[in-house]
């Protein structure tokens, strides 16, 4: 993807605060990548190069990769692990998979299988504690799969207990109200890639613009073309921090672009710092 059509990478700082967060775990430091979508089309390897240089420069004490690292075809995985292996962060790297990593029937084993070779925890549907006991990491399956099932994970955790939710679709978050969510960390929307500034996201005014546009003017506007609803229900969702009923959620602008690139809308690496 030419970088006129993507745009500069940015390193976006945010606080979070989490009620009730241990002592021991005031200023930990997370970083969220998130959709590579790495297929030697929609992410550059400088681009890439960049993103890891940037979560190392961070020094975080935990990375989390919130899925779609290839698109549809798995194979590119086994050279995306040789650049994801300098990923550095003091209590590991823990990843979900997105729907294109499971697109094929042997995509999730094979993508799985090369992403737990260097060192990275694939969860699906299960809990994790790299920062403790007080602080599980949740994993879910990707919301498209017919595994998800967030119940039984959910109701494993004590409803006291602080969690952080790695789910690559935002649409989970209005599903997971009926649990303790402390934040939840999302990508899948690539921002909603073109952006009106002090608007949002064009696509949230989808509906608005095809009765607006004429029809011959549509099908020149690739990101009107088809049902966007398909991709997500809540678009208001795309980017950045929202609060969903009681809970938390932040939304990755991801790395990797589709056509026709993005406006206002910058490939992100979240740099995540907890608080109580």
């Amino acid at each position: 993807m030419h970088w006129l059509l993507t745009g500069s990478l940015r390193v976006d700082n945010l606080t979070i605060k989490i009620a009730e967060l241990p002592t021991s775990l005031q200023g930990t430091k997370l970083v969220q990548l998130s959709d590579f979508h790495y297929d030697g089309l929609r992410l550059s390897e400088e681009m890439l190069e960049k993103a890891i240089a940037f979560s190392n420069e961070a020094e975080p004490d935990l990375v989390v990769l919130t899925g779609d690292f290839v698109t549809d075809d798995p194979t590119p995985i086994h050279q995306l692990v040789h650049r994801l292996k300098h990923l550095q962060s003091r209590c590991g790297i823990y990843a979900v998979l997105g729907n294109h990593d499971i697109h094929y029937n042997k995509s999730k084993t094979e993508i799985t299988t090369a992403l737990n070779s260097i060192g990275i925890h694939v969860l699906w549907n299960e809990i994790a504690y790299p920062l403790g006991k007080e602080l599980p990491i949740v994993g879910l399956a990707d919301y498209w799969s017919r595994e998800f099932n967030p119940a039984p994970v959910m109701n494993q955790i004590d409803p006291a207990t602080a969690r952080i939710v790695l789910s690559h679709n935002p649409d989970t978050a209005k599903i997971l109200q009926q649990w303790r969510v402390d934040l939840q960390l999302s990508g899948h929307t690539h921002g909603g890639h073109i952006v009106i500034p002090g608007i949002g996201p064009v696509i949230v005014y989808y509906k608005k613009l095809l009765k607006i546009l004429p029809k011959k003017l549509r099908r020149w506007v690739p990101i009107l073309r088809g049902d966007c609803s398909k991709v997500v229900r809540y678009w208001e969702w795309a980017q950045g921090f929202h609060h969903v009923g009681e809970n938390q959620l932040y939304v990755n602008r991801g790395l990797g672009t589709y056509f026709p690139g993005r406006l206002f809308c910058p490939p992100e690496v979240t740099v995540i710092t907890l608080i109580s």
